[in-house]
């Protein structure tokens, strides 16, 4: 906590305001009981003065030590001990420069009272400001950190949960490049290529918050490129996507981790052919992708879909968007039925921030 309650400015020349205001104050009244120009002038100055130090003092005080609820008793104590030794000081000061103006010395001592009640109301509001200002200023300075703290944890476990998705797909895929090295060389070597473009592409995407659905869409086939070749003739694909959807927002990698889920409970449980259906579309301002894969319902669970993949993609979106309804799974006529949604208003708001 650098900065004191002085250092906000609209405040700073509130305080300056008032203390001449007061000064002025405290000399007319002066006048006004037949107190002389030059005594008037000089215990208004003197006292002010003092008093305004005191004050810079109690600010500069709570920099330092700023008193907890149990201590709030010291905001008291301080007003209390501090008035006091204004008002010694004062009258030591005014008695030693006017020590022979005995009517003076008479209405300087038989105010004491006065002036010290009025120096406690005001040395007690000084105190009760710092407190508050203070005390604010450290609350927001935690809340800040509180942020960047579970910022930081969330981006940490953003990037973990993105990175626990690569190791599976690349030891599959490498796996099936070392089956096709001697009955296929030209697959195994062309999937060496797609692979390198995959890795690639993956690593550039890692520094990005959000893509495009058509960026997203063109990762997504060279992701299937790579399976196909793994799969051959079983596999096969169906990309639909409305043309306005393209430039719709979503997060990287999203989406790799649902059409793994769907080929792998897809084509695991059955030796058929299996189609693949990937559809975006646009609702209400979200946009909508489902992914569809049939299933065996003698051989295989709806259930089971929902693995890994999904929940890591669930806790992604949790994490992004602070919602648990964006990702829907139900099963309908032996399909499984993966349905995303991603907010558009939310990624605007954010990006105008």
């Amino acid at each position: 906590m650098s900065y004191t309650i002085l250092s906000n400015k609209r405040f700073a020349i509130v305080f300056g305001t008032w203390w001449f205001i007061w000064v002025e104050m405290h000399f007319i009244v002066l006048k006004n009981y037949g107190i002389p120009l030059m005594e008037a002038l000089s215990d208004s100055l003197i006292s002010n003065i003092l008093l305004a130090a005191f004050c810079l003092l109690i600010i500069n005080n709570m920099r330092y030590y700023l008193p907890r609820k149990e201590k709030y008793w010291y905001v008291l104590a301080i007003s209390f001990g501090m008035s006091a030794v204004w008002l010694l000081l004062v009258r030591l000061i005014l008695w030693g420069l006017f020590r022979n103006d005995t009517a003076y010395l008479t209405m300087l001592s038989s105010s004491s009272t006065v002036r010290y009640g009025i120096a406690f109301l005001m040395l007690g509001c000084m105190s009760t400001l710092s407190l508050l200002w203070f005390t604010q200023k450290e609350q927001k300075e935690m809340d800040e950190r509180k942020m960047e703290a579970e910022k930081l944890a969330k981006d940490a476990e953003l990037f973990k949960l993105r990175q626990q998705l690569q190791p599976h797909f690349l030891f599959n895929s490498l796996n099936s490049i070392s089956a096709l090295v001697t009955s296929q060389p030209e697959h195994a070597r062309e999937m060496i290529y797609q692979l390198s473009d995959f890795l690639r592409g993956t690593l550039k995407k890692e520094e990005q918050q959000m893509v495009n659905l058509e960026e997203e869409m063109q990762y997504l086939e060279l992701y299937l490129d790579i399976e196909k070749v793994r799969f051959g003739h079983r596999l096969s694909t169906m990309l639909q996507c409305e043309d306005h959807c393209k430039t719709m927002k979503l997060p990287p990698l999203l989406l790799q981790p649902l059409v793994e889920n769907a080929i792998k409970f897809g084509l695991y449980d059955t030796t058929e052919d299996i189609l693949i259906r990937i559809v975006a579309s646009s609702e209400n301002n979200f946009l909508e992708v489902r992914v569809e894969n049939p299933f065996d319902p003698e051989t295989s669970s709806p259930r089971k879909g929902a693995g890994f993949g999904l929940s890591s993609v669930q806790r992604r979106l949790y994490l992004l968007f602070a919602r648990n309804d964006l990702l829907e799974t139900k099963a309908e006529n032996n399909v499984f039925i993966t349905i995303v949604r991603i907010p558009q208003e939310v990624i605007i708001e954010e990006k105008r921030n």
